[in-house]
Parts: C-alpha cells; structure tokens; sequence
C-alpha cells in the first residue's frame, strides 16, 4: 500500500532566486539568516536528513552520511505567494501572476460595504498584526470590520469575535469572494479574527481561506480520481478550494497539525496525505521574528522523529517549502527564493542529491509516478533518481 507523506513547511526559503530582484528580494535566505540569527540553532534530525548538504544552504551542517535524500527546486511559475507555490508543488504552472493591490478600488469598496451592510476600515496594504493594533480600537468602538492586503493577492478581514461573530465574519468573506472578481480578482479571501486576552489583541485559529479554483487538474485530483485518498491536513483544502479533496482536517497550530499528520498516517489508506505547517509563515515570517522562527523549526525538528516512526514500509516523506519569508528581510512579505526538498523512505536511496530542479512540480510528477496515477500539466519525476 503505497502513500506519499508531504509537509509544507511553510515559507522555509532556502536561497534568492535568479529572478529574486525583480520582486525586491535580492539576497533573500530565510534557512540561513535564522541560522546566523541562533548561535545554538540545533535541528539534527532534519540535518540527518541531509538540509545542510542541499546546494545554497551554507549555515548549516551537512551530514556526512545523510538517511535522506535531498535538493532545492525552482520555482517555474510567476510569483511568491502560497497559491502559487502550493499549485505548482501539485503540478500547476501560474503564468500570469495573481493580481495584487495596494488598496481596492473606491468603487469595488462602496459596492462591498453596501453588500454587508456596513462600512468598513483600513483598505491599505500591513502586517495584519500591526493594523489591528491601530484599527482595533476604532473597530471595537464602531463594529466597522478593518480590511487590508499585502504583497499576495489577498482580501482579508479582521474582526474581534467578541464585536463581529465568526459567523457574521465567515459570511462577510464569502460575500467578498463572490464579488472579487474580474479586474479585482485575488487568490484568496481571508478570515482574520482576533480576540483580546490580557490587554493584548490575538489572532485565533479560526482563520479561514477562500480561495480562487485552481486553473486545472492537480495531484490530488489524479490521485483521487484513481480511487485513492487525499488527506489534506492544515489550510491545503481551502488553498484548493476543495478541489481534489478527500478527507480535510483543521489545524490550530504547528504542533497541532503533527499530532494530526501522525493520526492520519496510523490509519489505513493509499494516496496522499497533504499537510501545511503553516505558523513557520504567519506567526515568525510576516512579523520578522528570526528568533521565534529558528524555534518553530527547532520544534519541529524533534517532532520528526515521531513522524518517521510512523512511516508504513512504503510510505515516502516529502519536506519541502512553498515560498520563503526571510525574517531578517525588510518588509513582511513573502520572499522569492529556492526551497528544499527532503525525501525519506525505505524505498528511497539514502544520500541521493537531486542538484536544483527546475520546478516545484517536479514534486507531484514524482508522487504520480510512485502512485500510478496521472500526471498534472508540468514537472519531470525524479522517482528513478531516488
């Protein structure tokens, strides 16, 4: 019974793309500045895996005798946001790059507000963690929800549970969704609710996604259309819209999707288990905490162990990344770099060094290639390599 295991270890960048000064990210290396940023940075599993012998990371350690194998992919298609990343990792090539806005239109906000039935604040590009700081007052005093974006084509929506329901929130999101489109399409709507807890405004698990459809077929299409299960931990269902999804299960945090990720690998099935890590990106990225970053990858670092121990005989797990978000990087935005591939099974070949590849598809042709299943629009598999 054969299953792929693959974790997003969100925006764990390894080094700046060719084209990474055209995005504003010209010496970008998430891995490398949060080693330089933890003189006692101790990730040994992932190590033993062989992170420190991929090609461009210098601040870590490679293993002589590595048990996995290893490389760094390109990204192929245009952009640095997780829809892209995560849609090519499935075989999708994003050509023309999702739309993003420093603010939306008046005429698009005016068409919204009425829509709800309320005004709203904010409409400018920040760190969501900054503006409900600044806004947050004023929304708590008028119930007007704060709307902002980034450098990804995102819409997203804070609230206070305690002033606008997560209900009331959930439906304002996915009035927007239905209304950006066109010339202010974006990938995806989110839900940003907060609460405040000794004085202090903070985000909630209850975070949700509503993306765009992706634009084809996708691994997980190919493997559930063949009568396999996709099990899709984390945010993967909701940055594919639902598409080509088996089972979804909801995470809370970093941990909280390990936990999850093991429960699912200890039951039976064949396919793919897909899961996101997704606080490596919001919680230490975005808010340029190298320090709270480099001990999220410590953590999971000493989950890894419990991962492959719950590895069936033919199970094959797949690290990788979806984009990087360099904490010591200006801005909180996503950065345009390479990112890692680990592999680790018994039918994988210990030490194998597969260089840089040219996409981030060549992932899911790997996995429609040890599945049996057919492969999406791009990607070469390098399943003989390993």
């Amino acid at each position: 019974m054969k299953r792929v295991i693959l974790i997003v270890l969100d925006s764990m960048g390894i080094g700046a793309m060719p084209d990474a000064a055209q995005y504003g990210d010209a010496g970008a290396h998430t891995l490398d500045h949060i080693a330089d940023a933890m003189p006692d940075f101790k990730i040994p599993n992932l190590v033993r895996l062989g992170l420190g012998r991929i090609d461009g990371v210098t601040k870590i350690k490679g293993d002589d005798n590595p048990v996995g194998a290893f490389g760094r992919l390109a990204e192929r298609s245009r952009g640095k946001d997780t829809i892209t990343g995560h849609w090519e990792i499935a075989g999708l090539y994003t050509e023309v790059p999702f739309k993003t806005f420093e603010k939306f239109p008046d005429e698009f906000m005016k068409a919204y507000e009425e829509a709800i039935g309320m005004e709203t604040l904010g409409n400018y590009a920040a760190s969501g963690t900054e503006i409900i700081e600044a806004l947050g007052p004023e929304h708590e005093k008028t119930g007007k929800p704060i709307i902002y974006t980034s450098a990804d084509s995102v819409f997203q929506i804070a609230a206070n549970t305690a002033v606008i329901p997560l209900p009331k929130l959930y439906h304002i999101c996915e009035v927007a969704r239905k209304m950006l489109v066109g010339d202010v399409q974006v990938g995806r709507v989110i839900a940003r609710p907060y609460v405040i807890e000794d004085g202090k405004r903070v985000r909630t698990a209850d975070r949700k996604d509503y993306a765009v459809s992706p634009s084809g077929k996708t691994i997980l299409d190919s493997v559930k259309d063949s009568g396999k299960t996709v099990y899709a931990i984390g945010k993967i269902s909701d940055i594919f819209n639902g598409q080509g999804v088996s089972i979804s299960v909801h995470t809370e945090s970093n941990m909280d999707g390990v936990d999850k990720t093991i429960a699912a690998m200890h039951t039976d099935f064949e396919g793919l288990l897909f899961t996101n890590l997704v606080d490596f990106d919001s919680k230490y990225g975005h808010r340029r905490d190298a320090a709270g970053y480099g001990k999220a990858i410590e953590d999971f670092d000493i989950r890894l162990p419990e991962i492959m121990d719950a590895m069936k005989p033919e199970d094959i797990l797949i690290l990788c990344a979806d984009h990087g978000n360099d904490p010591i990087h200006s801005g909180w935005d996503h950065t345009r770099e390479h990112v890692p591939i680990l592999l680790y099974g018994r039918n994988v070949r210990p030490g194998a060094n597969l260089g840089t590849r040219e996409s981030f598809a060549d992932i899911s042709a790997t996995i429609a290639e040890y599945l049996s299943v057919l492969k999406s629009q791009i990607g070469e598999s390098f399943l003989k390599e390993i």
